[in-house]
């Protein structure tokens, strides 16, 4: 009853002010399109009606169909709506969505996406899909430092944004029994294009888009657009951190009775990794207070620097190597694909198919211990030795007062590494057919379809760690330790050429690949008002690889003395190397399999009113998650327990539509148990269940020249029992809010668009043992438009308006007594102006 009476309570909401609510074209819009005819989806989102009309759908259902006579959660975010919203990065655009949490401050990509309170242990996405036109970019989207958004960017190629909440989710799409995010690309159905300039005002961003489609005649059309970017980025690091770009084709040929369409992407970017720094914490676990030390913002400033040089490790063939630093977190992405769509003999026959090459991973500076100088571990040289610079314009400087250095006295020892991504190629199919059968005064529509996905997943581990001090501006340096002995510690700031101490942990090769067939199907029956129906899918995997590392024990070696400097002489850090065993890998060879299944019934009250309610059982198949536990056998590579191939998800959930003209409403309620295994961060593993409840609701509202949407999403998360670690259960998930939120209100004349995107979050506790809570935060972000001609617009965009803080992450558990913690806060205020020429 608490679920529905929290419902009741949400849904005055979206009426009580004029910030709550959504503009014609934009997320709640419906559209009118070719797809009856041609079948086309992306023709789907190209073409907006007024509010009172079909609204068509097609991701992760059967067939498109109006929102109104599906027993679905759907949302979509048009390109006006993208154009506007001016996000920096796809995690910022994505939280504009309903029921969609996301965590973005790492940069471009490896942000933590999640959907309606189920869990968020680890970075990228588990239980949610990301798509590019009804395919997923990878199979699994929390590859550990390999999450899907590194390898996907959002530019002037796209058409809308279409998003499913649970629903048949779990049956339509393989490992997303949480939702589905799709993509969709402009195929050139009307002529035209544009190019657009971007340049940051107060950071450095320069930048150029464009895109062209057209009709070549009644039977062909095409489309090409793409991106090229660099800069320093918005936070300061001391070089150029953001370098690349995207091409992206289709041509497409259309028949009386469909479509053949052959699509091509080229992706060559990379973009900084941002990771937690230091924050200042102090008061009471009760009553917190977060904030920057001197010479380091949170908002601005990062561990990331150009003084660090290069990583300097072993590399994969276990030989001396120095990777660049600016690699940061890259993307190389060649990828072609086939789709096509038919009417035979009354059936709808949808084939999608798709290649892609794909490598890359990323470079990042993990901290892991923060000491005030004055107060080091004897370990790092406490009360006796001597400290200099390593790099930087001040190397090999005698550092006389530690603890006032750079007006902080911070000394960071820290983990520099980098996780390459050798091949994470995929190769993905999905073929269906669909016919609506007539049943006297009702219909039947029937859908049956097999998904095929071969995906590799090769990664290597290669780690070093160091000491550095903590500066703003970028110019964070390496720091020597010498100690009273007159021996040397480090060499160049390294304290080793592992991730830290005298072990090899974390020294990985993956080396596996994995092979998913689905089956699935569907029936919907509809009469009258009434639509029920149900679907069902099949998921079978075969595992297969290798695994290479130190961290499988079973006496295997991972540290030896490299005479990196080719001295002659090893030194203390020089001892501690780690490397690859190859000689003794670990086998990974199992299966498995589990059924998804996923009932509702649609009522169609009345023209502009619907009510629905669903339940599903999905499930995630873990992937690299799974790897170097106990859940995997090091002997023979089986799964110790049948069952921990898999997470399951069941959801039940419930809600309304209403949409008249200028008004859309949509309220769902939810409850969902997840199975998680896991690893969070610091390697900690987790296997474990959640339960949630909550409401989401949606609307939009139109009057004039005043146009308004929002999203605002009620979770009660509670985490049920941990089979490792007991003394979690009870608790609150770490980073769950009771309430996040969006509104965007927007004042549109002939010449001018003026508005702004609030997006927000109540608290949460910052870990799961729930001893010190993490504020919530309200963002603003500003946008201006002025056309001065029919074709030419200039563009403000100011995101962060007021320069809040707002922390994503805080790592450190409670009010430390030094006062010096962990985490991540949002990027501080930066603007950006555009000029855009259509054509």
């Amino acid at each position: 009853m608490r679920l529905w009476s929290v419902s009741a309570t949400i849904c005055p909401i979206l009426f009580a002010a004029p910030a709550l609510g959504a503009p014609s074209g934009t997320i709640n819009d419906p559209i009118i399109t070719s797809q009856a005819a041609t079948g086309d989806p992306a023709a789907a989102a190209a073409t907006a009606a007024p509010a009172s009309r079909e609204e068509v759908f097609s991701t992760g259902v059967a067939k498109g169909r109006d929102r109104l006579d599906s027993a679905t959660s759907t949302s979509a975010l048009r390109e006006a709506d993208i154009e506007t919203l001016g996000a920096r990065s796809l995690g910022d655009l994505l939280r504009n969505l309903p029921g969609i949490r996301t965590e973005s401050s790492t940069g471009d990509g490896s942000s933590a996406y999640t959907v309606r309170g189920l869990p968020l242990a680890s970075g990228g996405s588990k239980y949610m899909q990301l798509q590019e036109d009804g395919l997923p970019v990878l199979e699994f989207g929390d590859f550990f430092n390999g999450a899907v958004d590194i390898y996907i960017r959002a530019d002037l190629n796209l058409a809308a944004v279409e998003s499913i909440r649970g629903g048949s989710s779990s049956t339509f799409a393989s490992n997303s029994p949480a939702g589905v995010i799709n993509l969709i690309s402009k195929t050139g159905d009307v002529a035209g294009g544009a190019v657009q300039v971007t340049a940051g005002l107060d950071y450095d961003t320069q930048r150029v888009d464009f895109e062209y489609g057209a009709p070549i005649n009644d039977a062909w059309r095409f489309h090409v657009g793409g991106f090229y970017r660099q800069g320093e980025g918005p936070r300061d690091v001391g070089f150029t951190a953001f370098k690349g770009g995207q091409l992206k084709a289709n041509l497409t040929r259309q028949f009386a009775n469909g479509y053949v369409r052959l699509s091509g992407k080229y992706l060559d970017d990379r973009s900084p990794h941002y990771l937690p720094g230091p924050v200042r914490i102090t008061g009471t676990n009760d009553n917190p207070s977060f904030g920057s030390f001197q010479g380091y913002d949170v908002r601005r400033d990062s561990m990331l620097s150009g003084n660090l040089g290069n990583l300097i490790t072993l590399d994969a063939n276990n030989n001396p190597a120095e990777l660049p630093l600016r690699q940061g977190m890259s993307a190389l992405v060649k990828s072609i694909g086939l789709e096509s769509q038919f009417e035979v003999q009354g059936w709808t026959i949808t084939q999608r198919g798709r290649y892609s090459d794909i490598k890359g991973g990323t470079t990042r500076n993990l901290v892991a211990n923060i000491y005030s100088g004055s107060a080091l571990p004897a370990s790092l040289g406490g009360g006796a030795g001597t400290f200099s610079y390593a790099t930087g314009p001040r190397a090999g400087q005698v550092i006389t007062n530690l603890g006032a250095i750079n007006g902080n006295g911070l000394i960071v020892a820290s983990s520099l590494n980098r996780i390459q991504s050798r091949s994470l190629n995929n190769a993905i199919n999905d073929l269906r057919a669909t016919r609506v059968f007539p049943v006297g005064k009702a219909e039947l529509t029937v859908t049956g379809g097999v998904y095929k996905s071969l995906q590799d997943y090769t990664s290597d581990w290669l780690y070093s760690n160091h000491l550095q001090d903590v500066a703003d501006d970028g110019m964070s340096s390496l720091i020597n330790f010498t100690n009273a002995a007159g021996v040397p510690q480090t060499q160049g700031g390294y304290l080793g050429f592992n991730r830290s101490g005298s072990t090899a942990f974390f020294r990985r090769d993956y080396d596996v690949r994995y092979n998913i067939t689905a089956p699935y199907g569907s029936l919907n029956y509809r009469l009258g008002k009434v639509a029920v129906g149900g679907s069902l899918r099949y998921d079978s995997g075969r595992v297969r690889g290798k695994l290479y590392g130190a961290d499988l024990g079973g006496g295997r070696i991972g540290i030896r003395p490299v005479d990196f400097n080719g001295n002659g002489v090893i030194s203390v850090a020089e001892s501690k190397t780690a490397f690859t065993p190859y000689d003794s890998p670990a086998p990974v060879d199992y299966d498995y399999n589990y059924v998804s299944y996923s009932v509702g019934v649609n009522y169609r009250v009345a023209e502009p009113f619907a009510v629905f309610a669903r339940y599903s059982r999905g499930a995630r198949a873990g992937a690299d998650k799974l790897l170097f536990s106990n859940k995997v056998s090091t002997v023979d590579g089986s799964l110790v327990n049948k069952g921990d191939g898999y997470d399951v998800v069941k959801q039940l959930e419930g809600g309304f539509k209403y949409r008249a003209s200028g008004i859309t409403v949509n309220v769902t309620g939810f409850h969902a148990d997840t199975e998680d295994t896991n690893v969070q961060a610091g390697a900690i593993t987790t296997d474990r269940t959640y339960k949630a409840y909550g409401v989401e609701a949606e609307g939009g509202y139109r009057q004039g020249p005043f146009s308004v949407r929002a999203g605002v999403t009620y979770t009660h998360a509670e985490l049920v029992n941990d089979k490792l670690n007991a003394a979690v259960a009870g608790k609150v998930p770490r980073r769950q809010p009771d309430f996040i939120f969006q509104v965007t209100p927007q004042f549109e004349l002939e010449k001018v668009t003026v508005g702004a995107n609030v997006i927000g979050t109540t608290n949460s506790w910052v870990q799961d043992n729930n001893l010190m809570k993490m504020p919530g935060y309200t963002l603003v972000s500003a946008f201006a438009q002025y056309r001065p001609t029919e074709r030419v617009q200039l563009m403000l965009n100011v995101d962060n308006l007021f320069d809040k803080t707002a922390f994503i992450e805080i790592t450190t558990p409670s009010v430390p007594a030094n006062g010096i913690g962990l985490g991540r806060a949002a990027n501080g205020r930066t603007i950006s102006m555009s000029a855009r020429l259509d054509f």
